[in-house]
């Protein structure tokens, strides 16, 4: 049997396909509203879609294709049921004989925040892989930029939800947002997410500063100043100078 590093990544990915399909036809099944299991997957569906079309000229690490669909995997069991709605309580007094809500006292269906804060846990090192290949970033903003990716897609995913909730209404709309009465859930949702991308640049951070030989030179090296002139109005003189002049040039000898 291949080692993990052996795994070549486009087959890799496929094999990480190949059970999440499974889960997902399983769970298509008798969902508890069709609707919005609809609405959930959309984004699903786009996410698969680009993993597919990218992994030749783009395949990720082992690592994040492996975070990634471990984070899909869980917003199906969330799809499946809605995410106020998915019994992991019932679950977990049918094999202890105990409420885990009441072990840890929550008050509500606390699977919505689970997941959000599995967003940033799940998703910052594959956005952070993105950056640093695509972007070139190094040192501080390797770490900084996918927590402000995670903030930033958490508060438009809420924009979304609450667009959609408007649009649709009613019980889909309900469905859908998941609030649970809580005013506050939005807010709660992405700092949930923002906490969990923190924890994982963190660890990151710490693995790369013990294995990491010039992690002290690169991290300077990304706060150094790179253009000493000021931007702004300054750039915008400097680029309207050299813009090319299209006026068709006399003849040389005068005609």
């Amino acid at each position: 049997m291949p080692s993990f590093t052996a795994i070549p990544h486009g087959r890799y990915l496929m094999l990480l396909m190949v059970p999440f399909l499974a889960e997902c036809v399983y769970l298509a099944f008798d969902v508890y509203d069709r609707k919005d299991w609809i609405l959930e997957n959309v984004l699903v569906v786009l996410a698969l879609v680009a993993l597919i079309v990218s992994y030749r000229k783009f395949p990720l690490s082992r690592i994040s294709y492996t975070l990634i669909f471990i984070f899909l995997a869980v917003h199906e069991i969330g799809s499946h049921y809605t995410y106020a709605e998915v019994p992991y309580d019932q679950w977990f007094i049918s094999l202890t004989g105990d409420s885990f809500n009441e072990l840890v006292g929550w008050q509500r269906n606390n699977f919505d925040r689970v997941v959000h804060f599995s967003y940033g846990l799940l998703l910052a090192y594959p956005m952070r892989e993105i950056y640093l290949r695509i972007a070139d970033a190094e040192g501080f903003w390797g770490y900084f930029l996918p927590l402000d990716f995670t903030m930033s897609t958490s508060m438009l995913y809420e924009l979304i939800e609450w667009a959609a909730a408007e649009i649709f209404g009613g019980e889909l709309g309900i469905a859908y947002l998941g609030t649970q009465g809580d005013v506050w859930d939005a807010h709660k949702d992405m700092g949930l997410a923002s906490l969990g991308a923190l924890a994982a640049m963190l660890l990151t951070l710490a693995l790369n500063r013990i294995i990491q030989r010039d992690f002290a030179r690169e991290w300077a090296n990304s706060l150094r100043i790179k253009h000493k002139l000021p931007l702004g109005e300054d750039e915008i003189i400097r680029l309207l100078k050299e813009k090319p002049n299209n006026q068709p040039k006399p003849p040389a000898n005068g005609g």
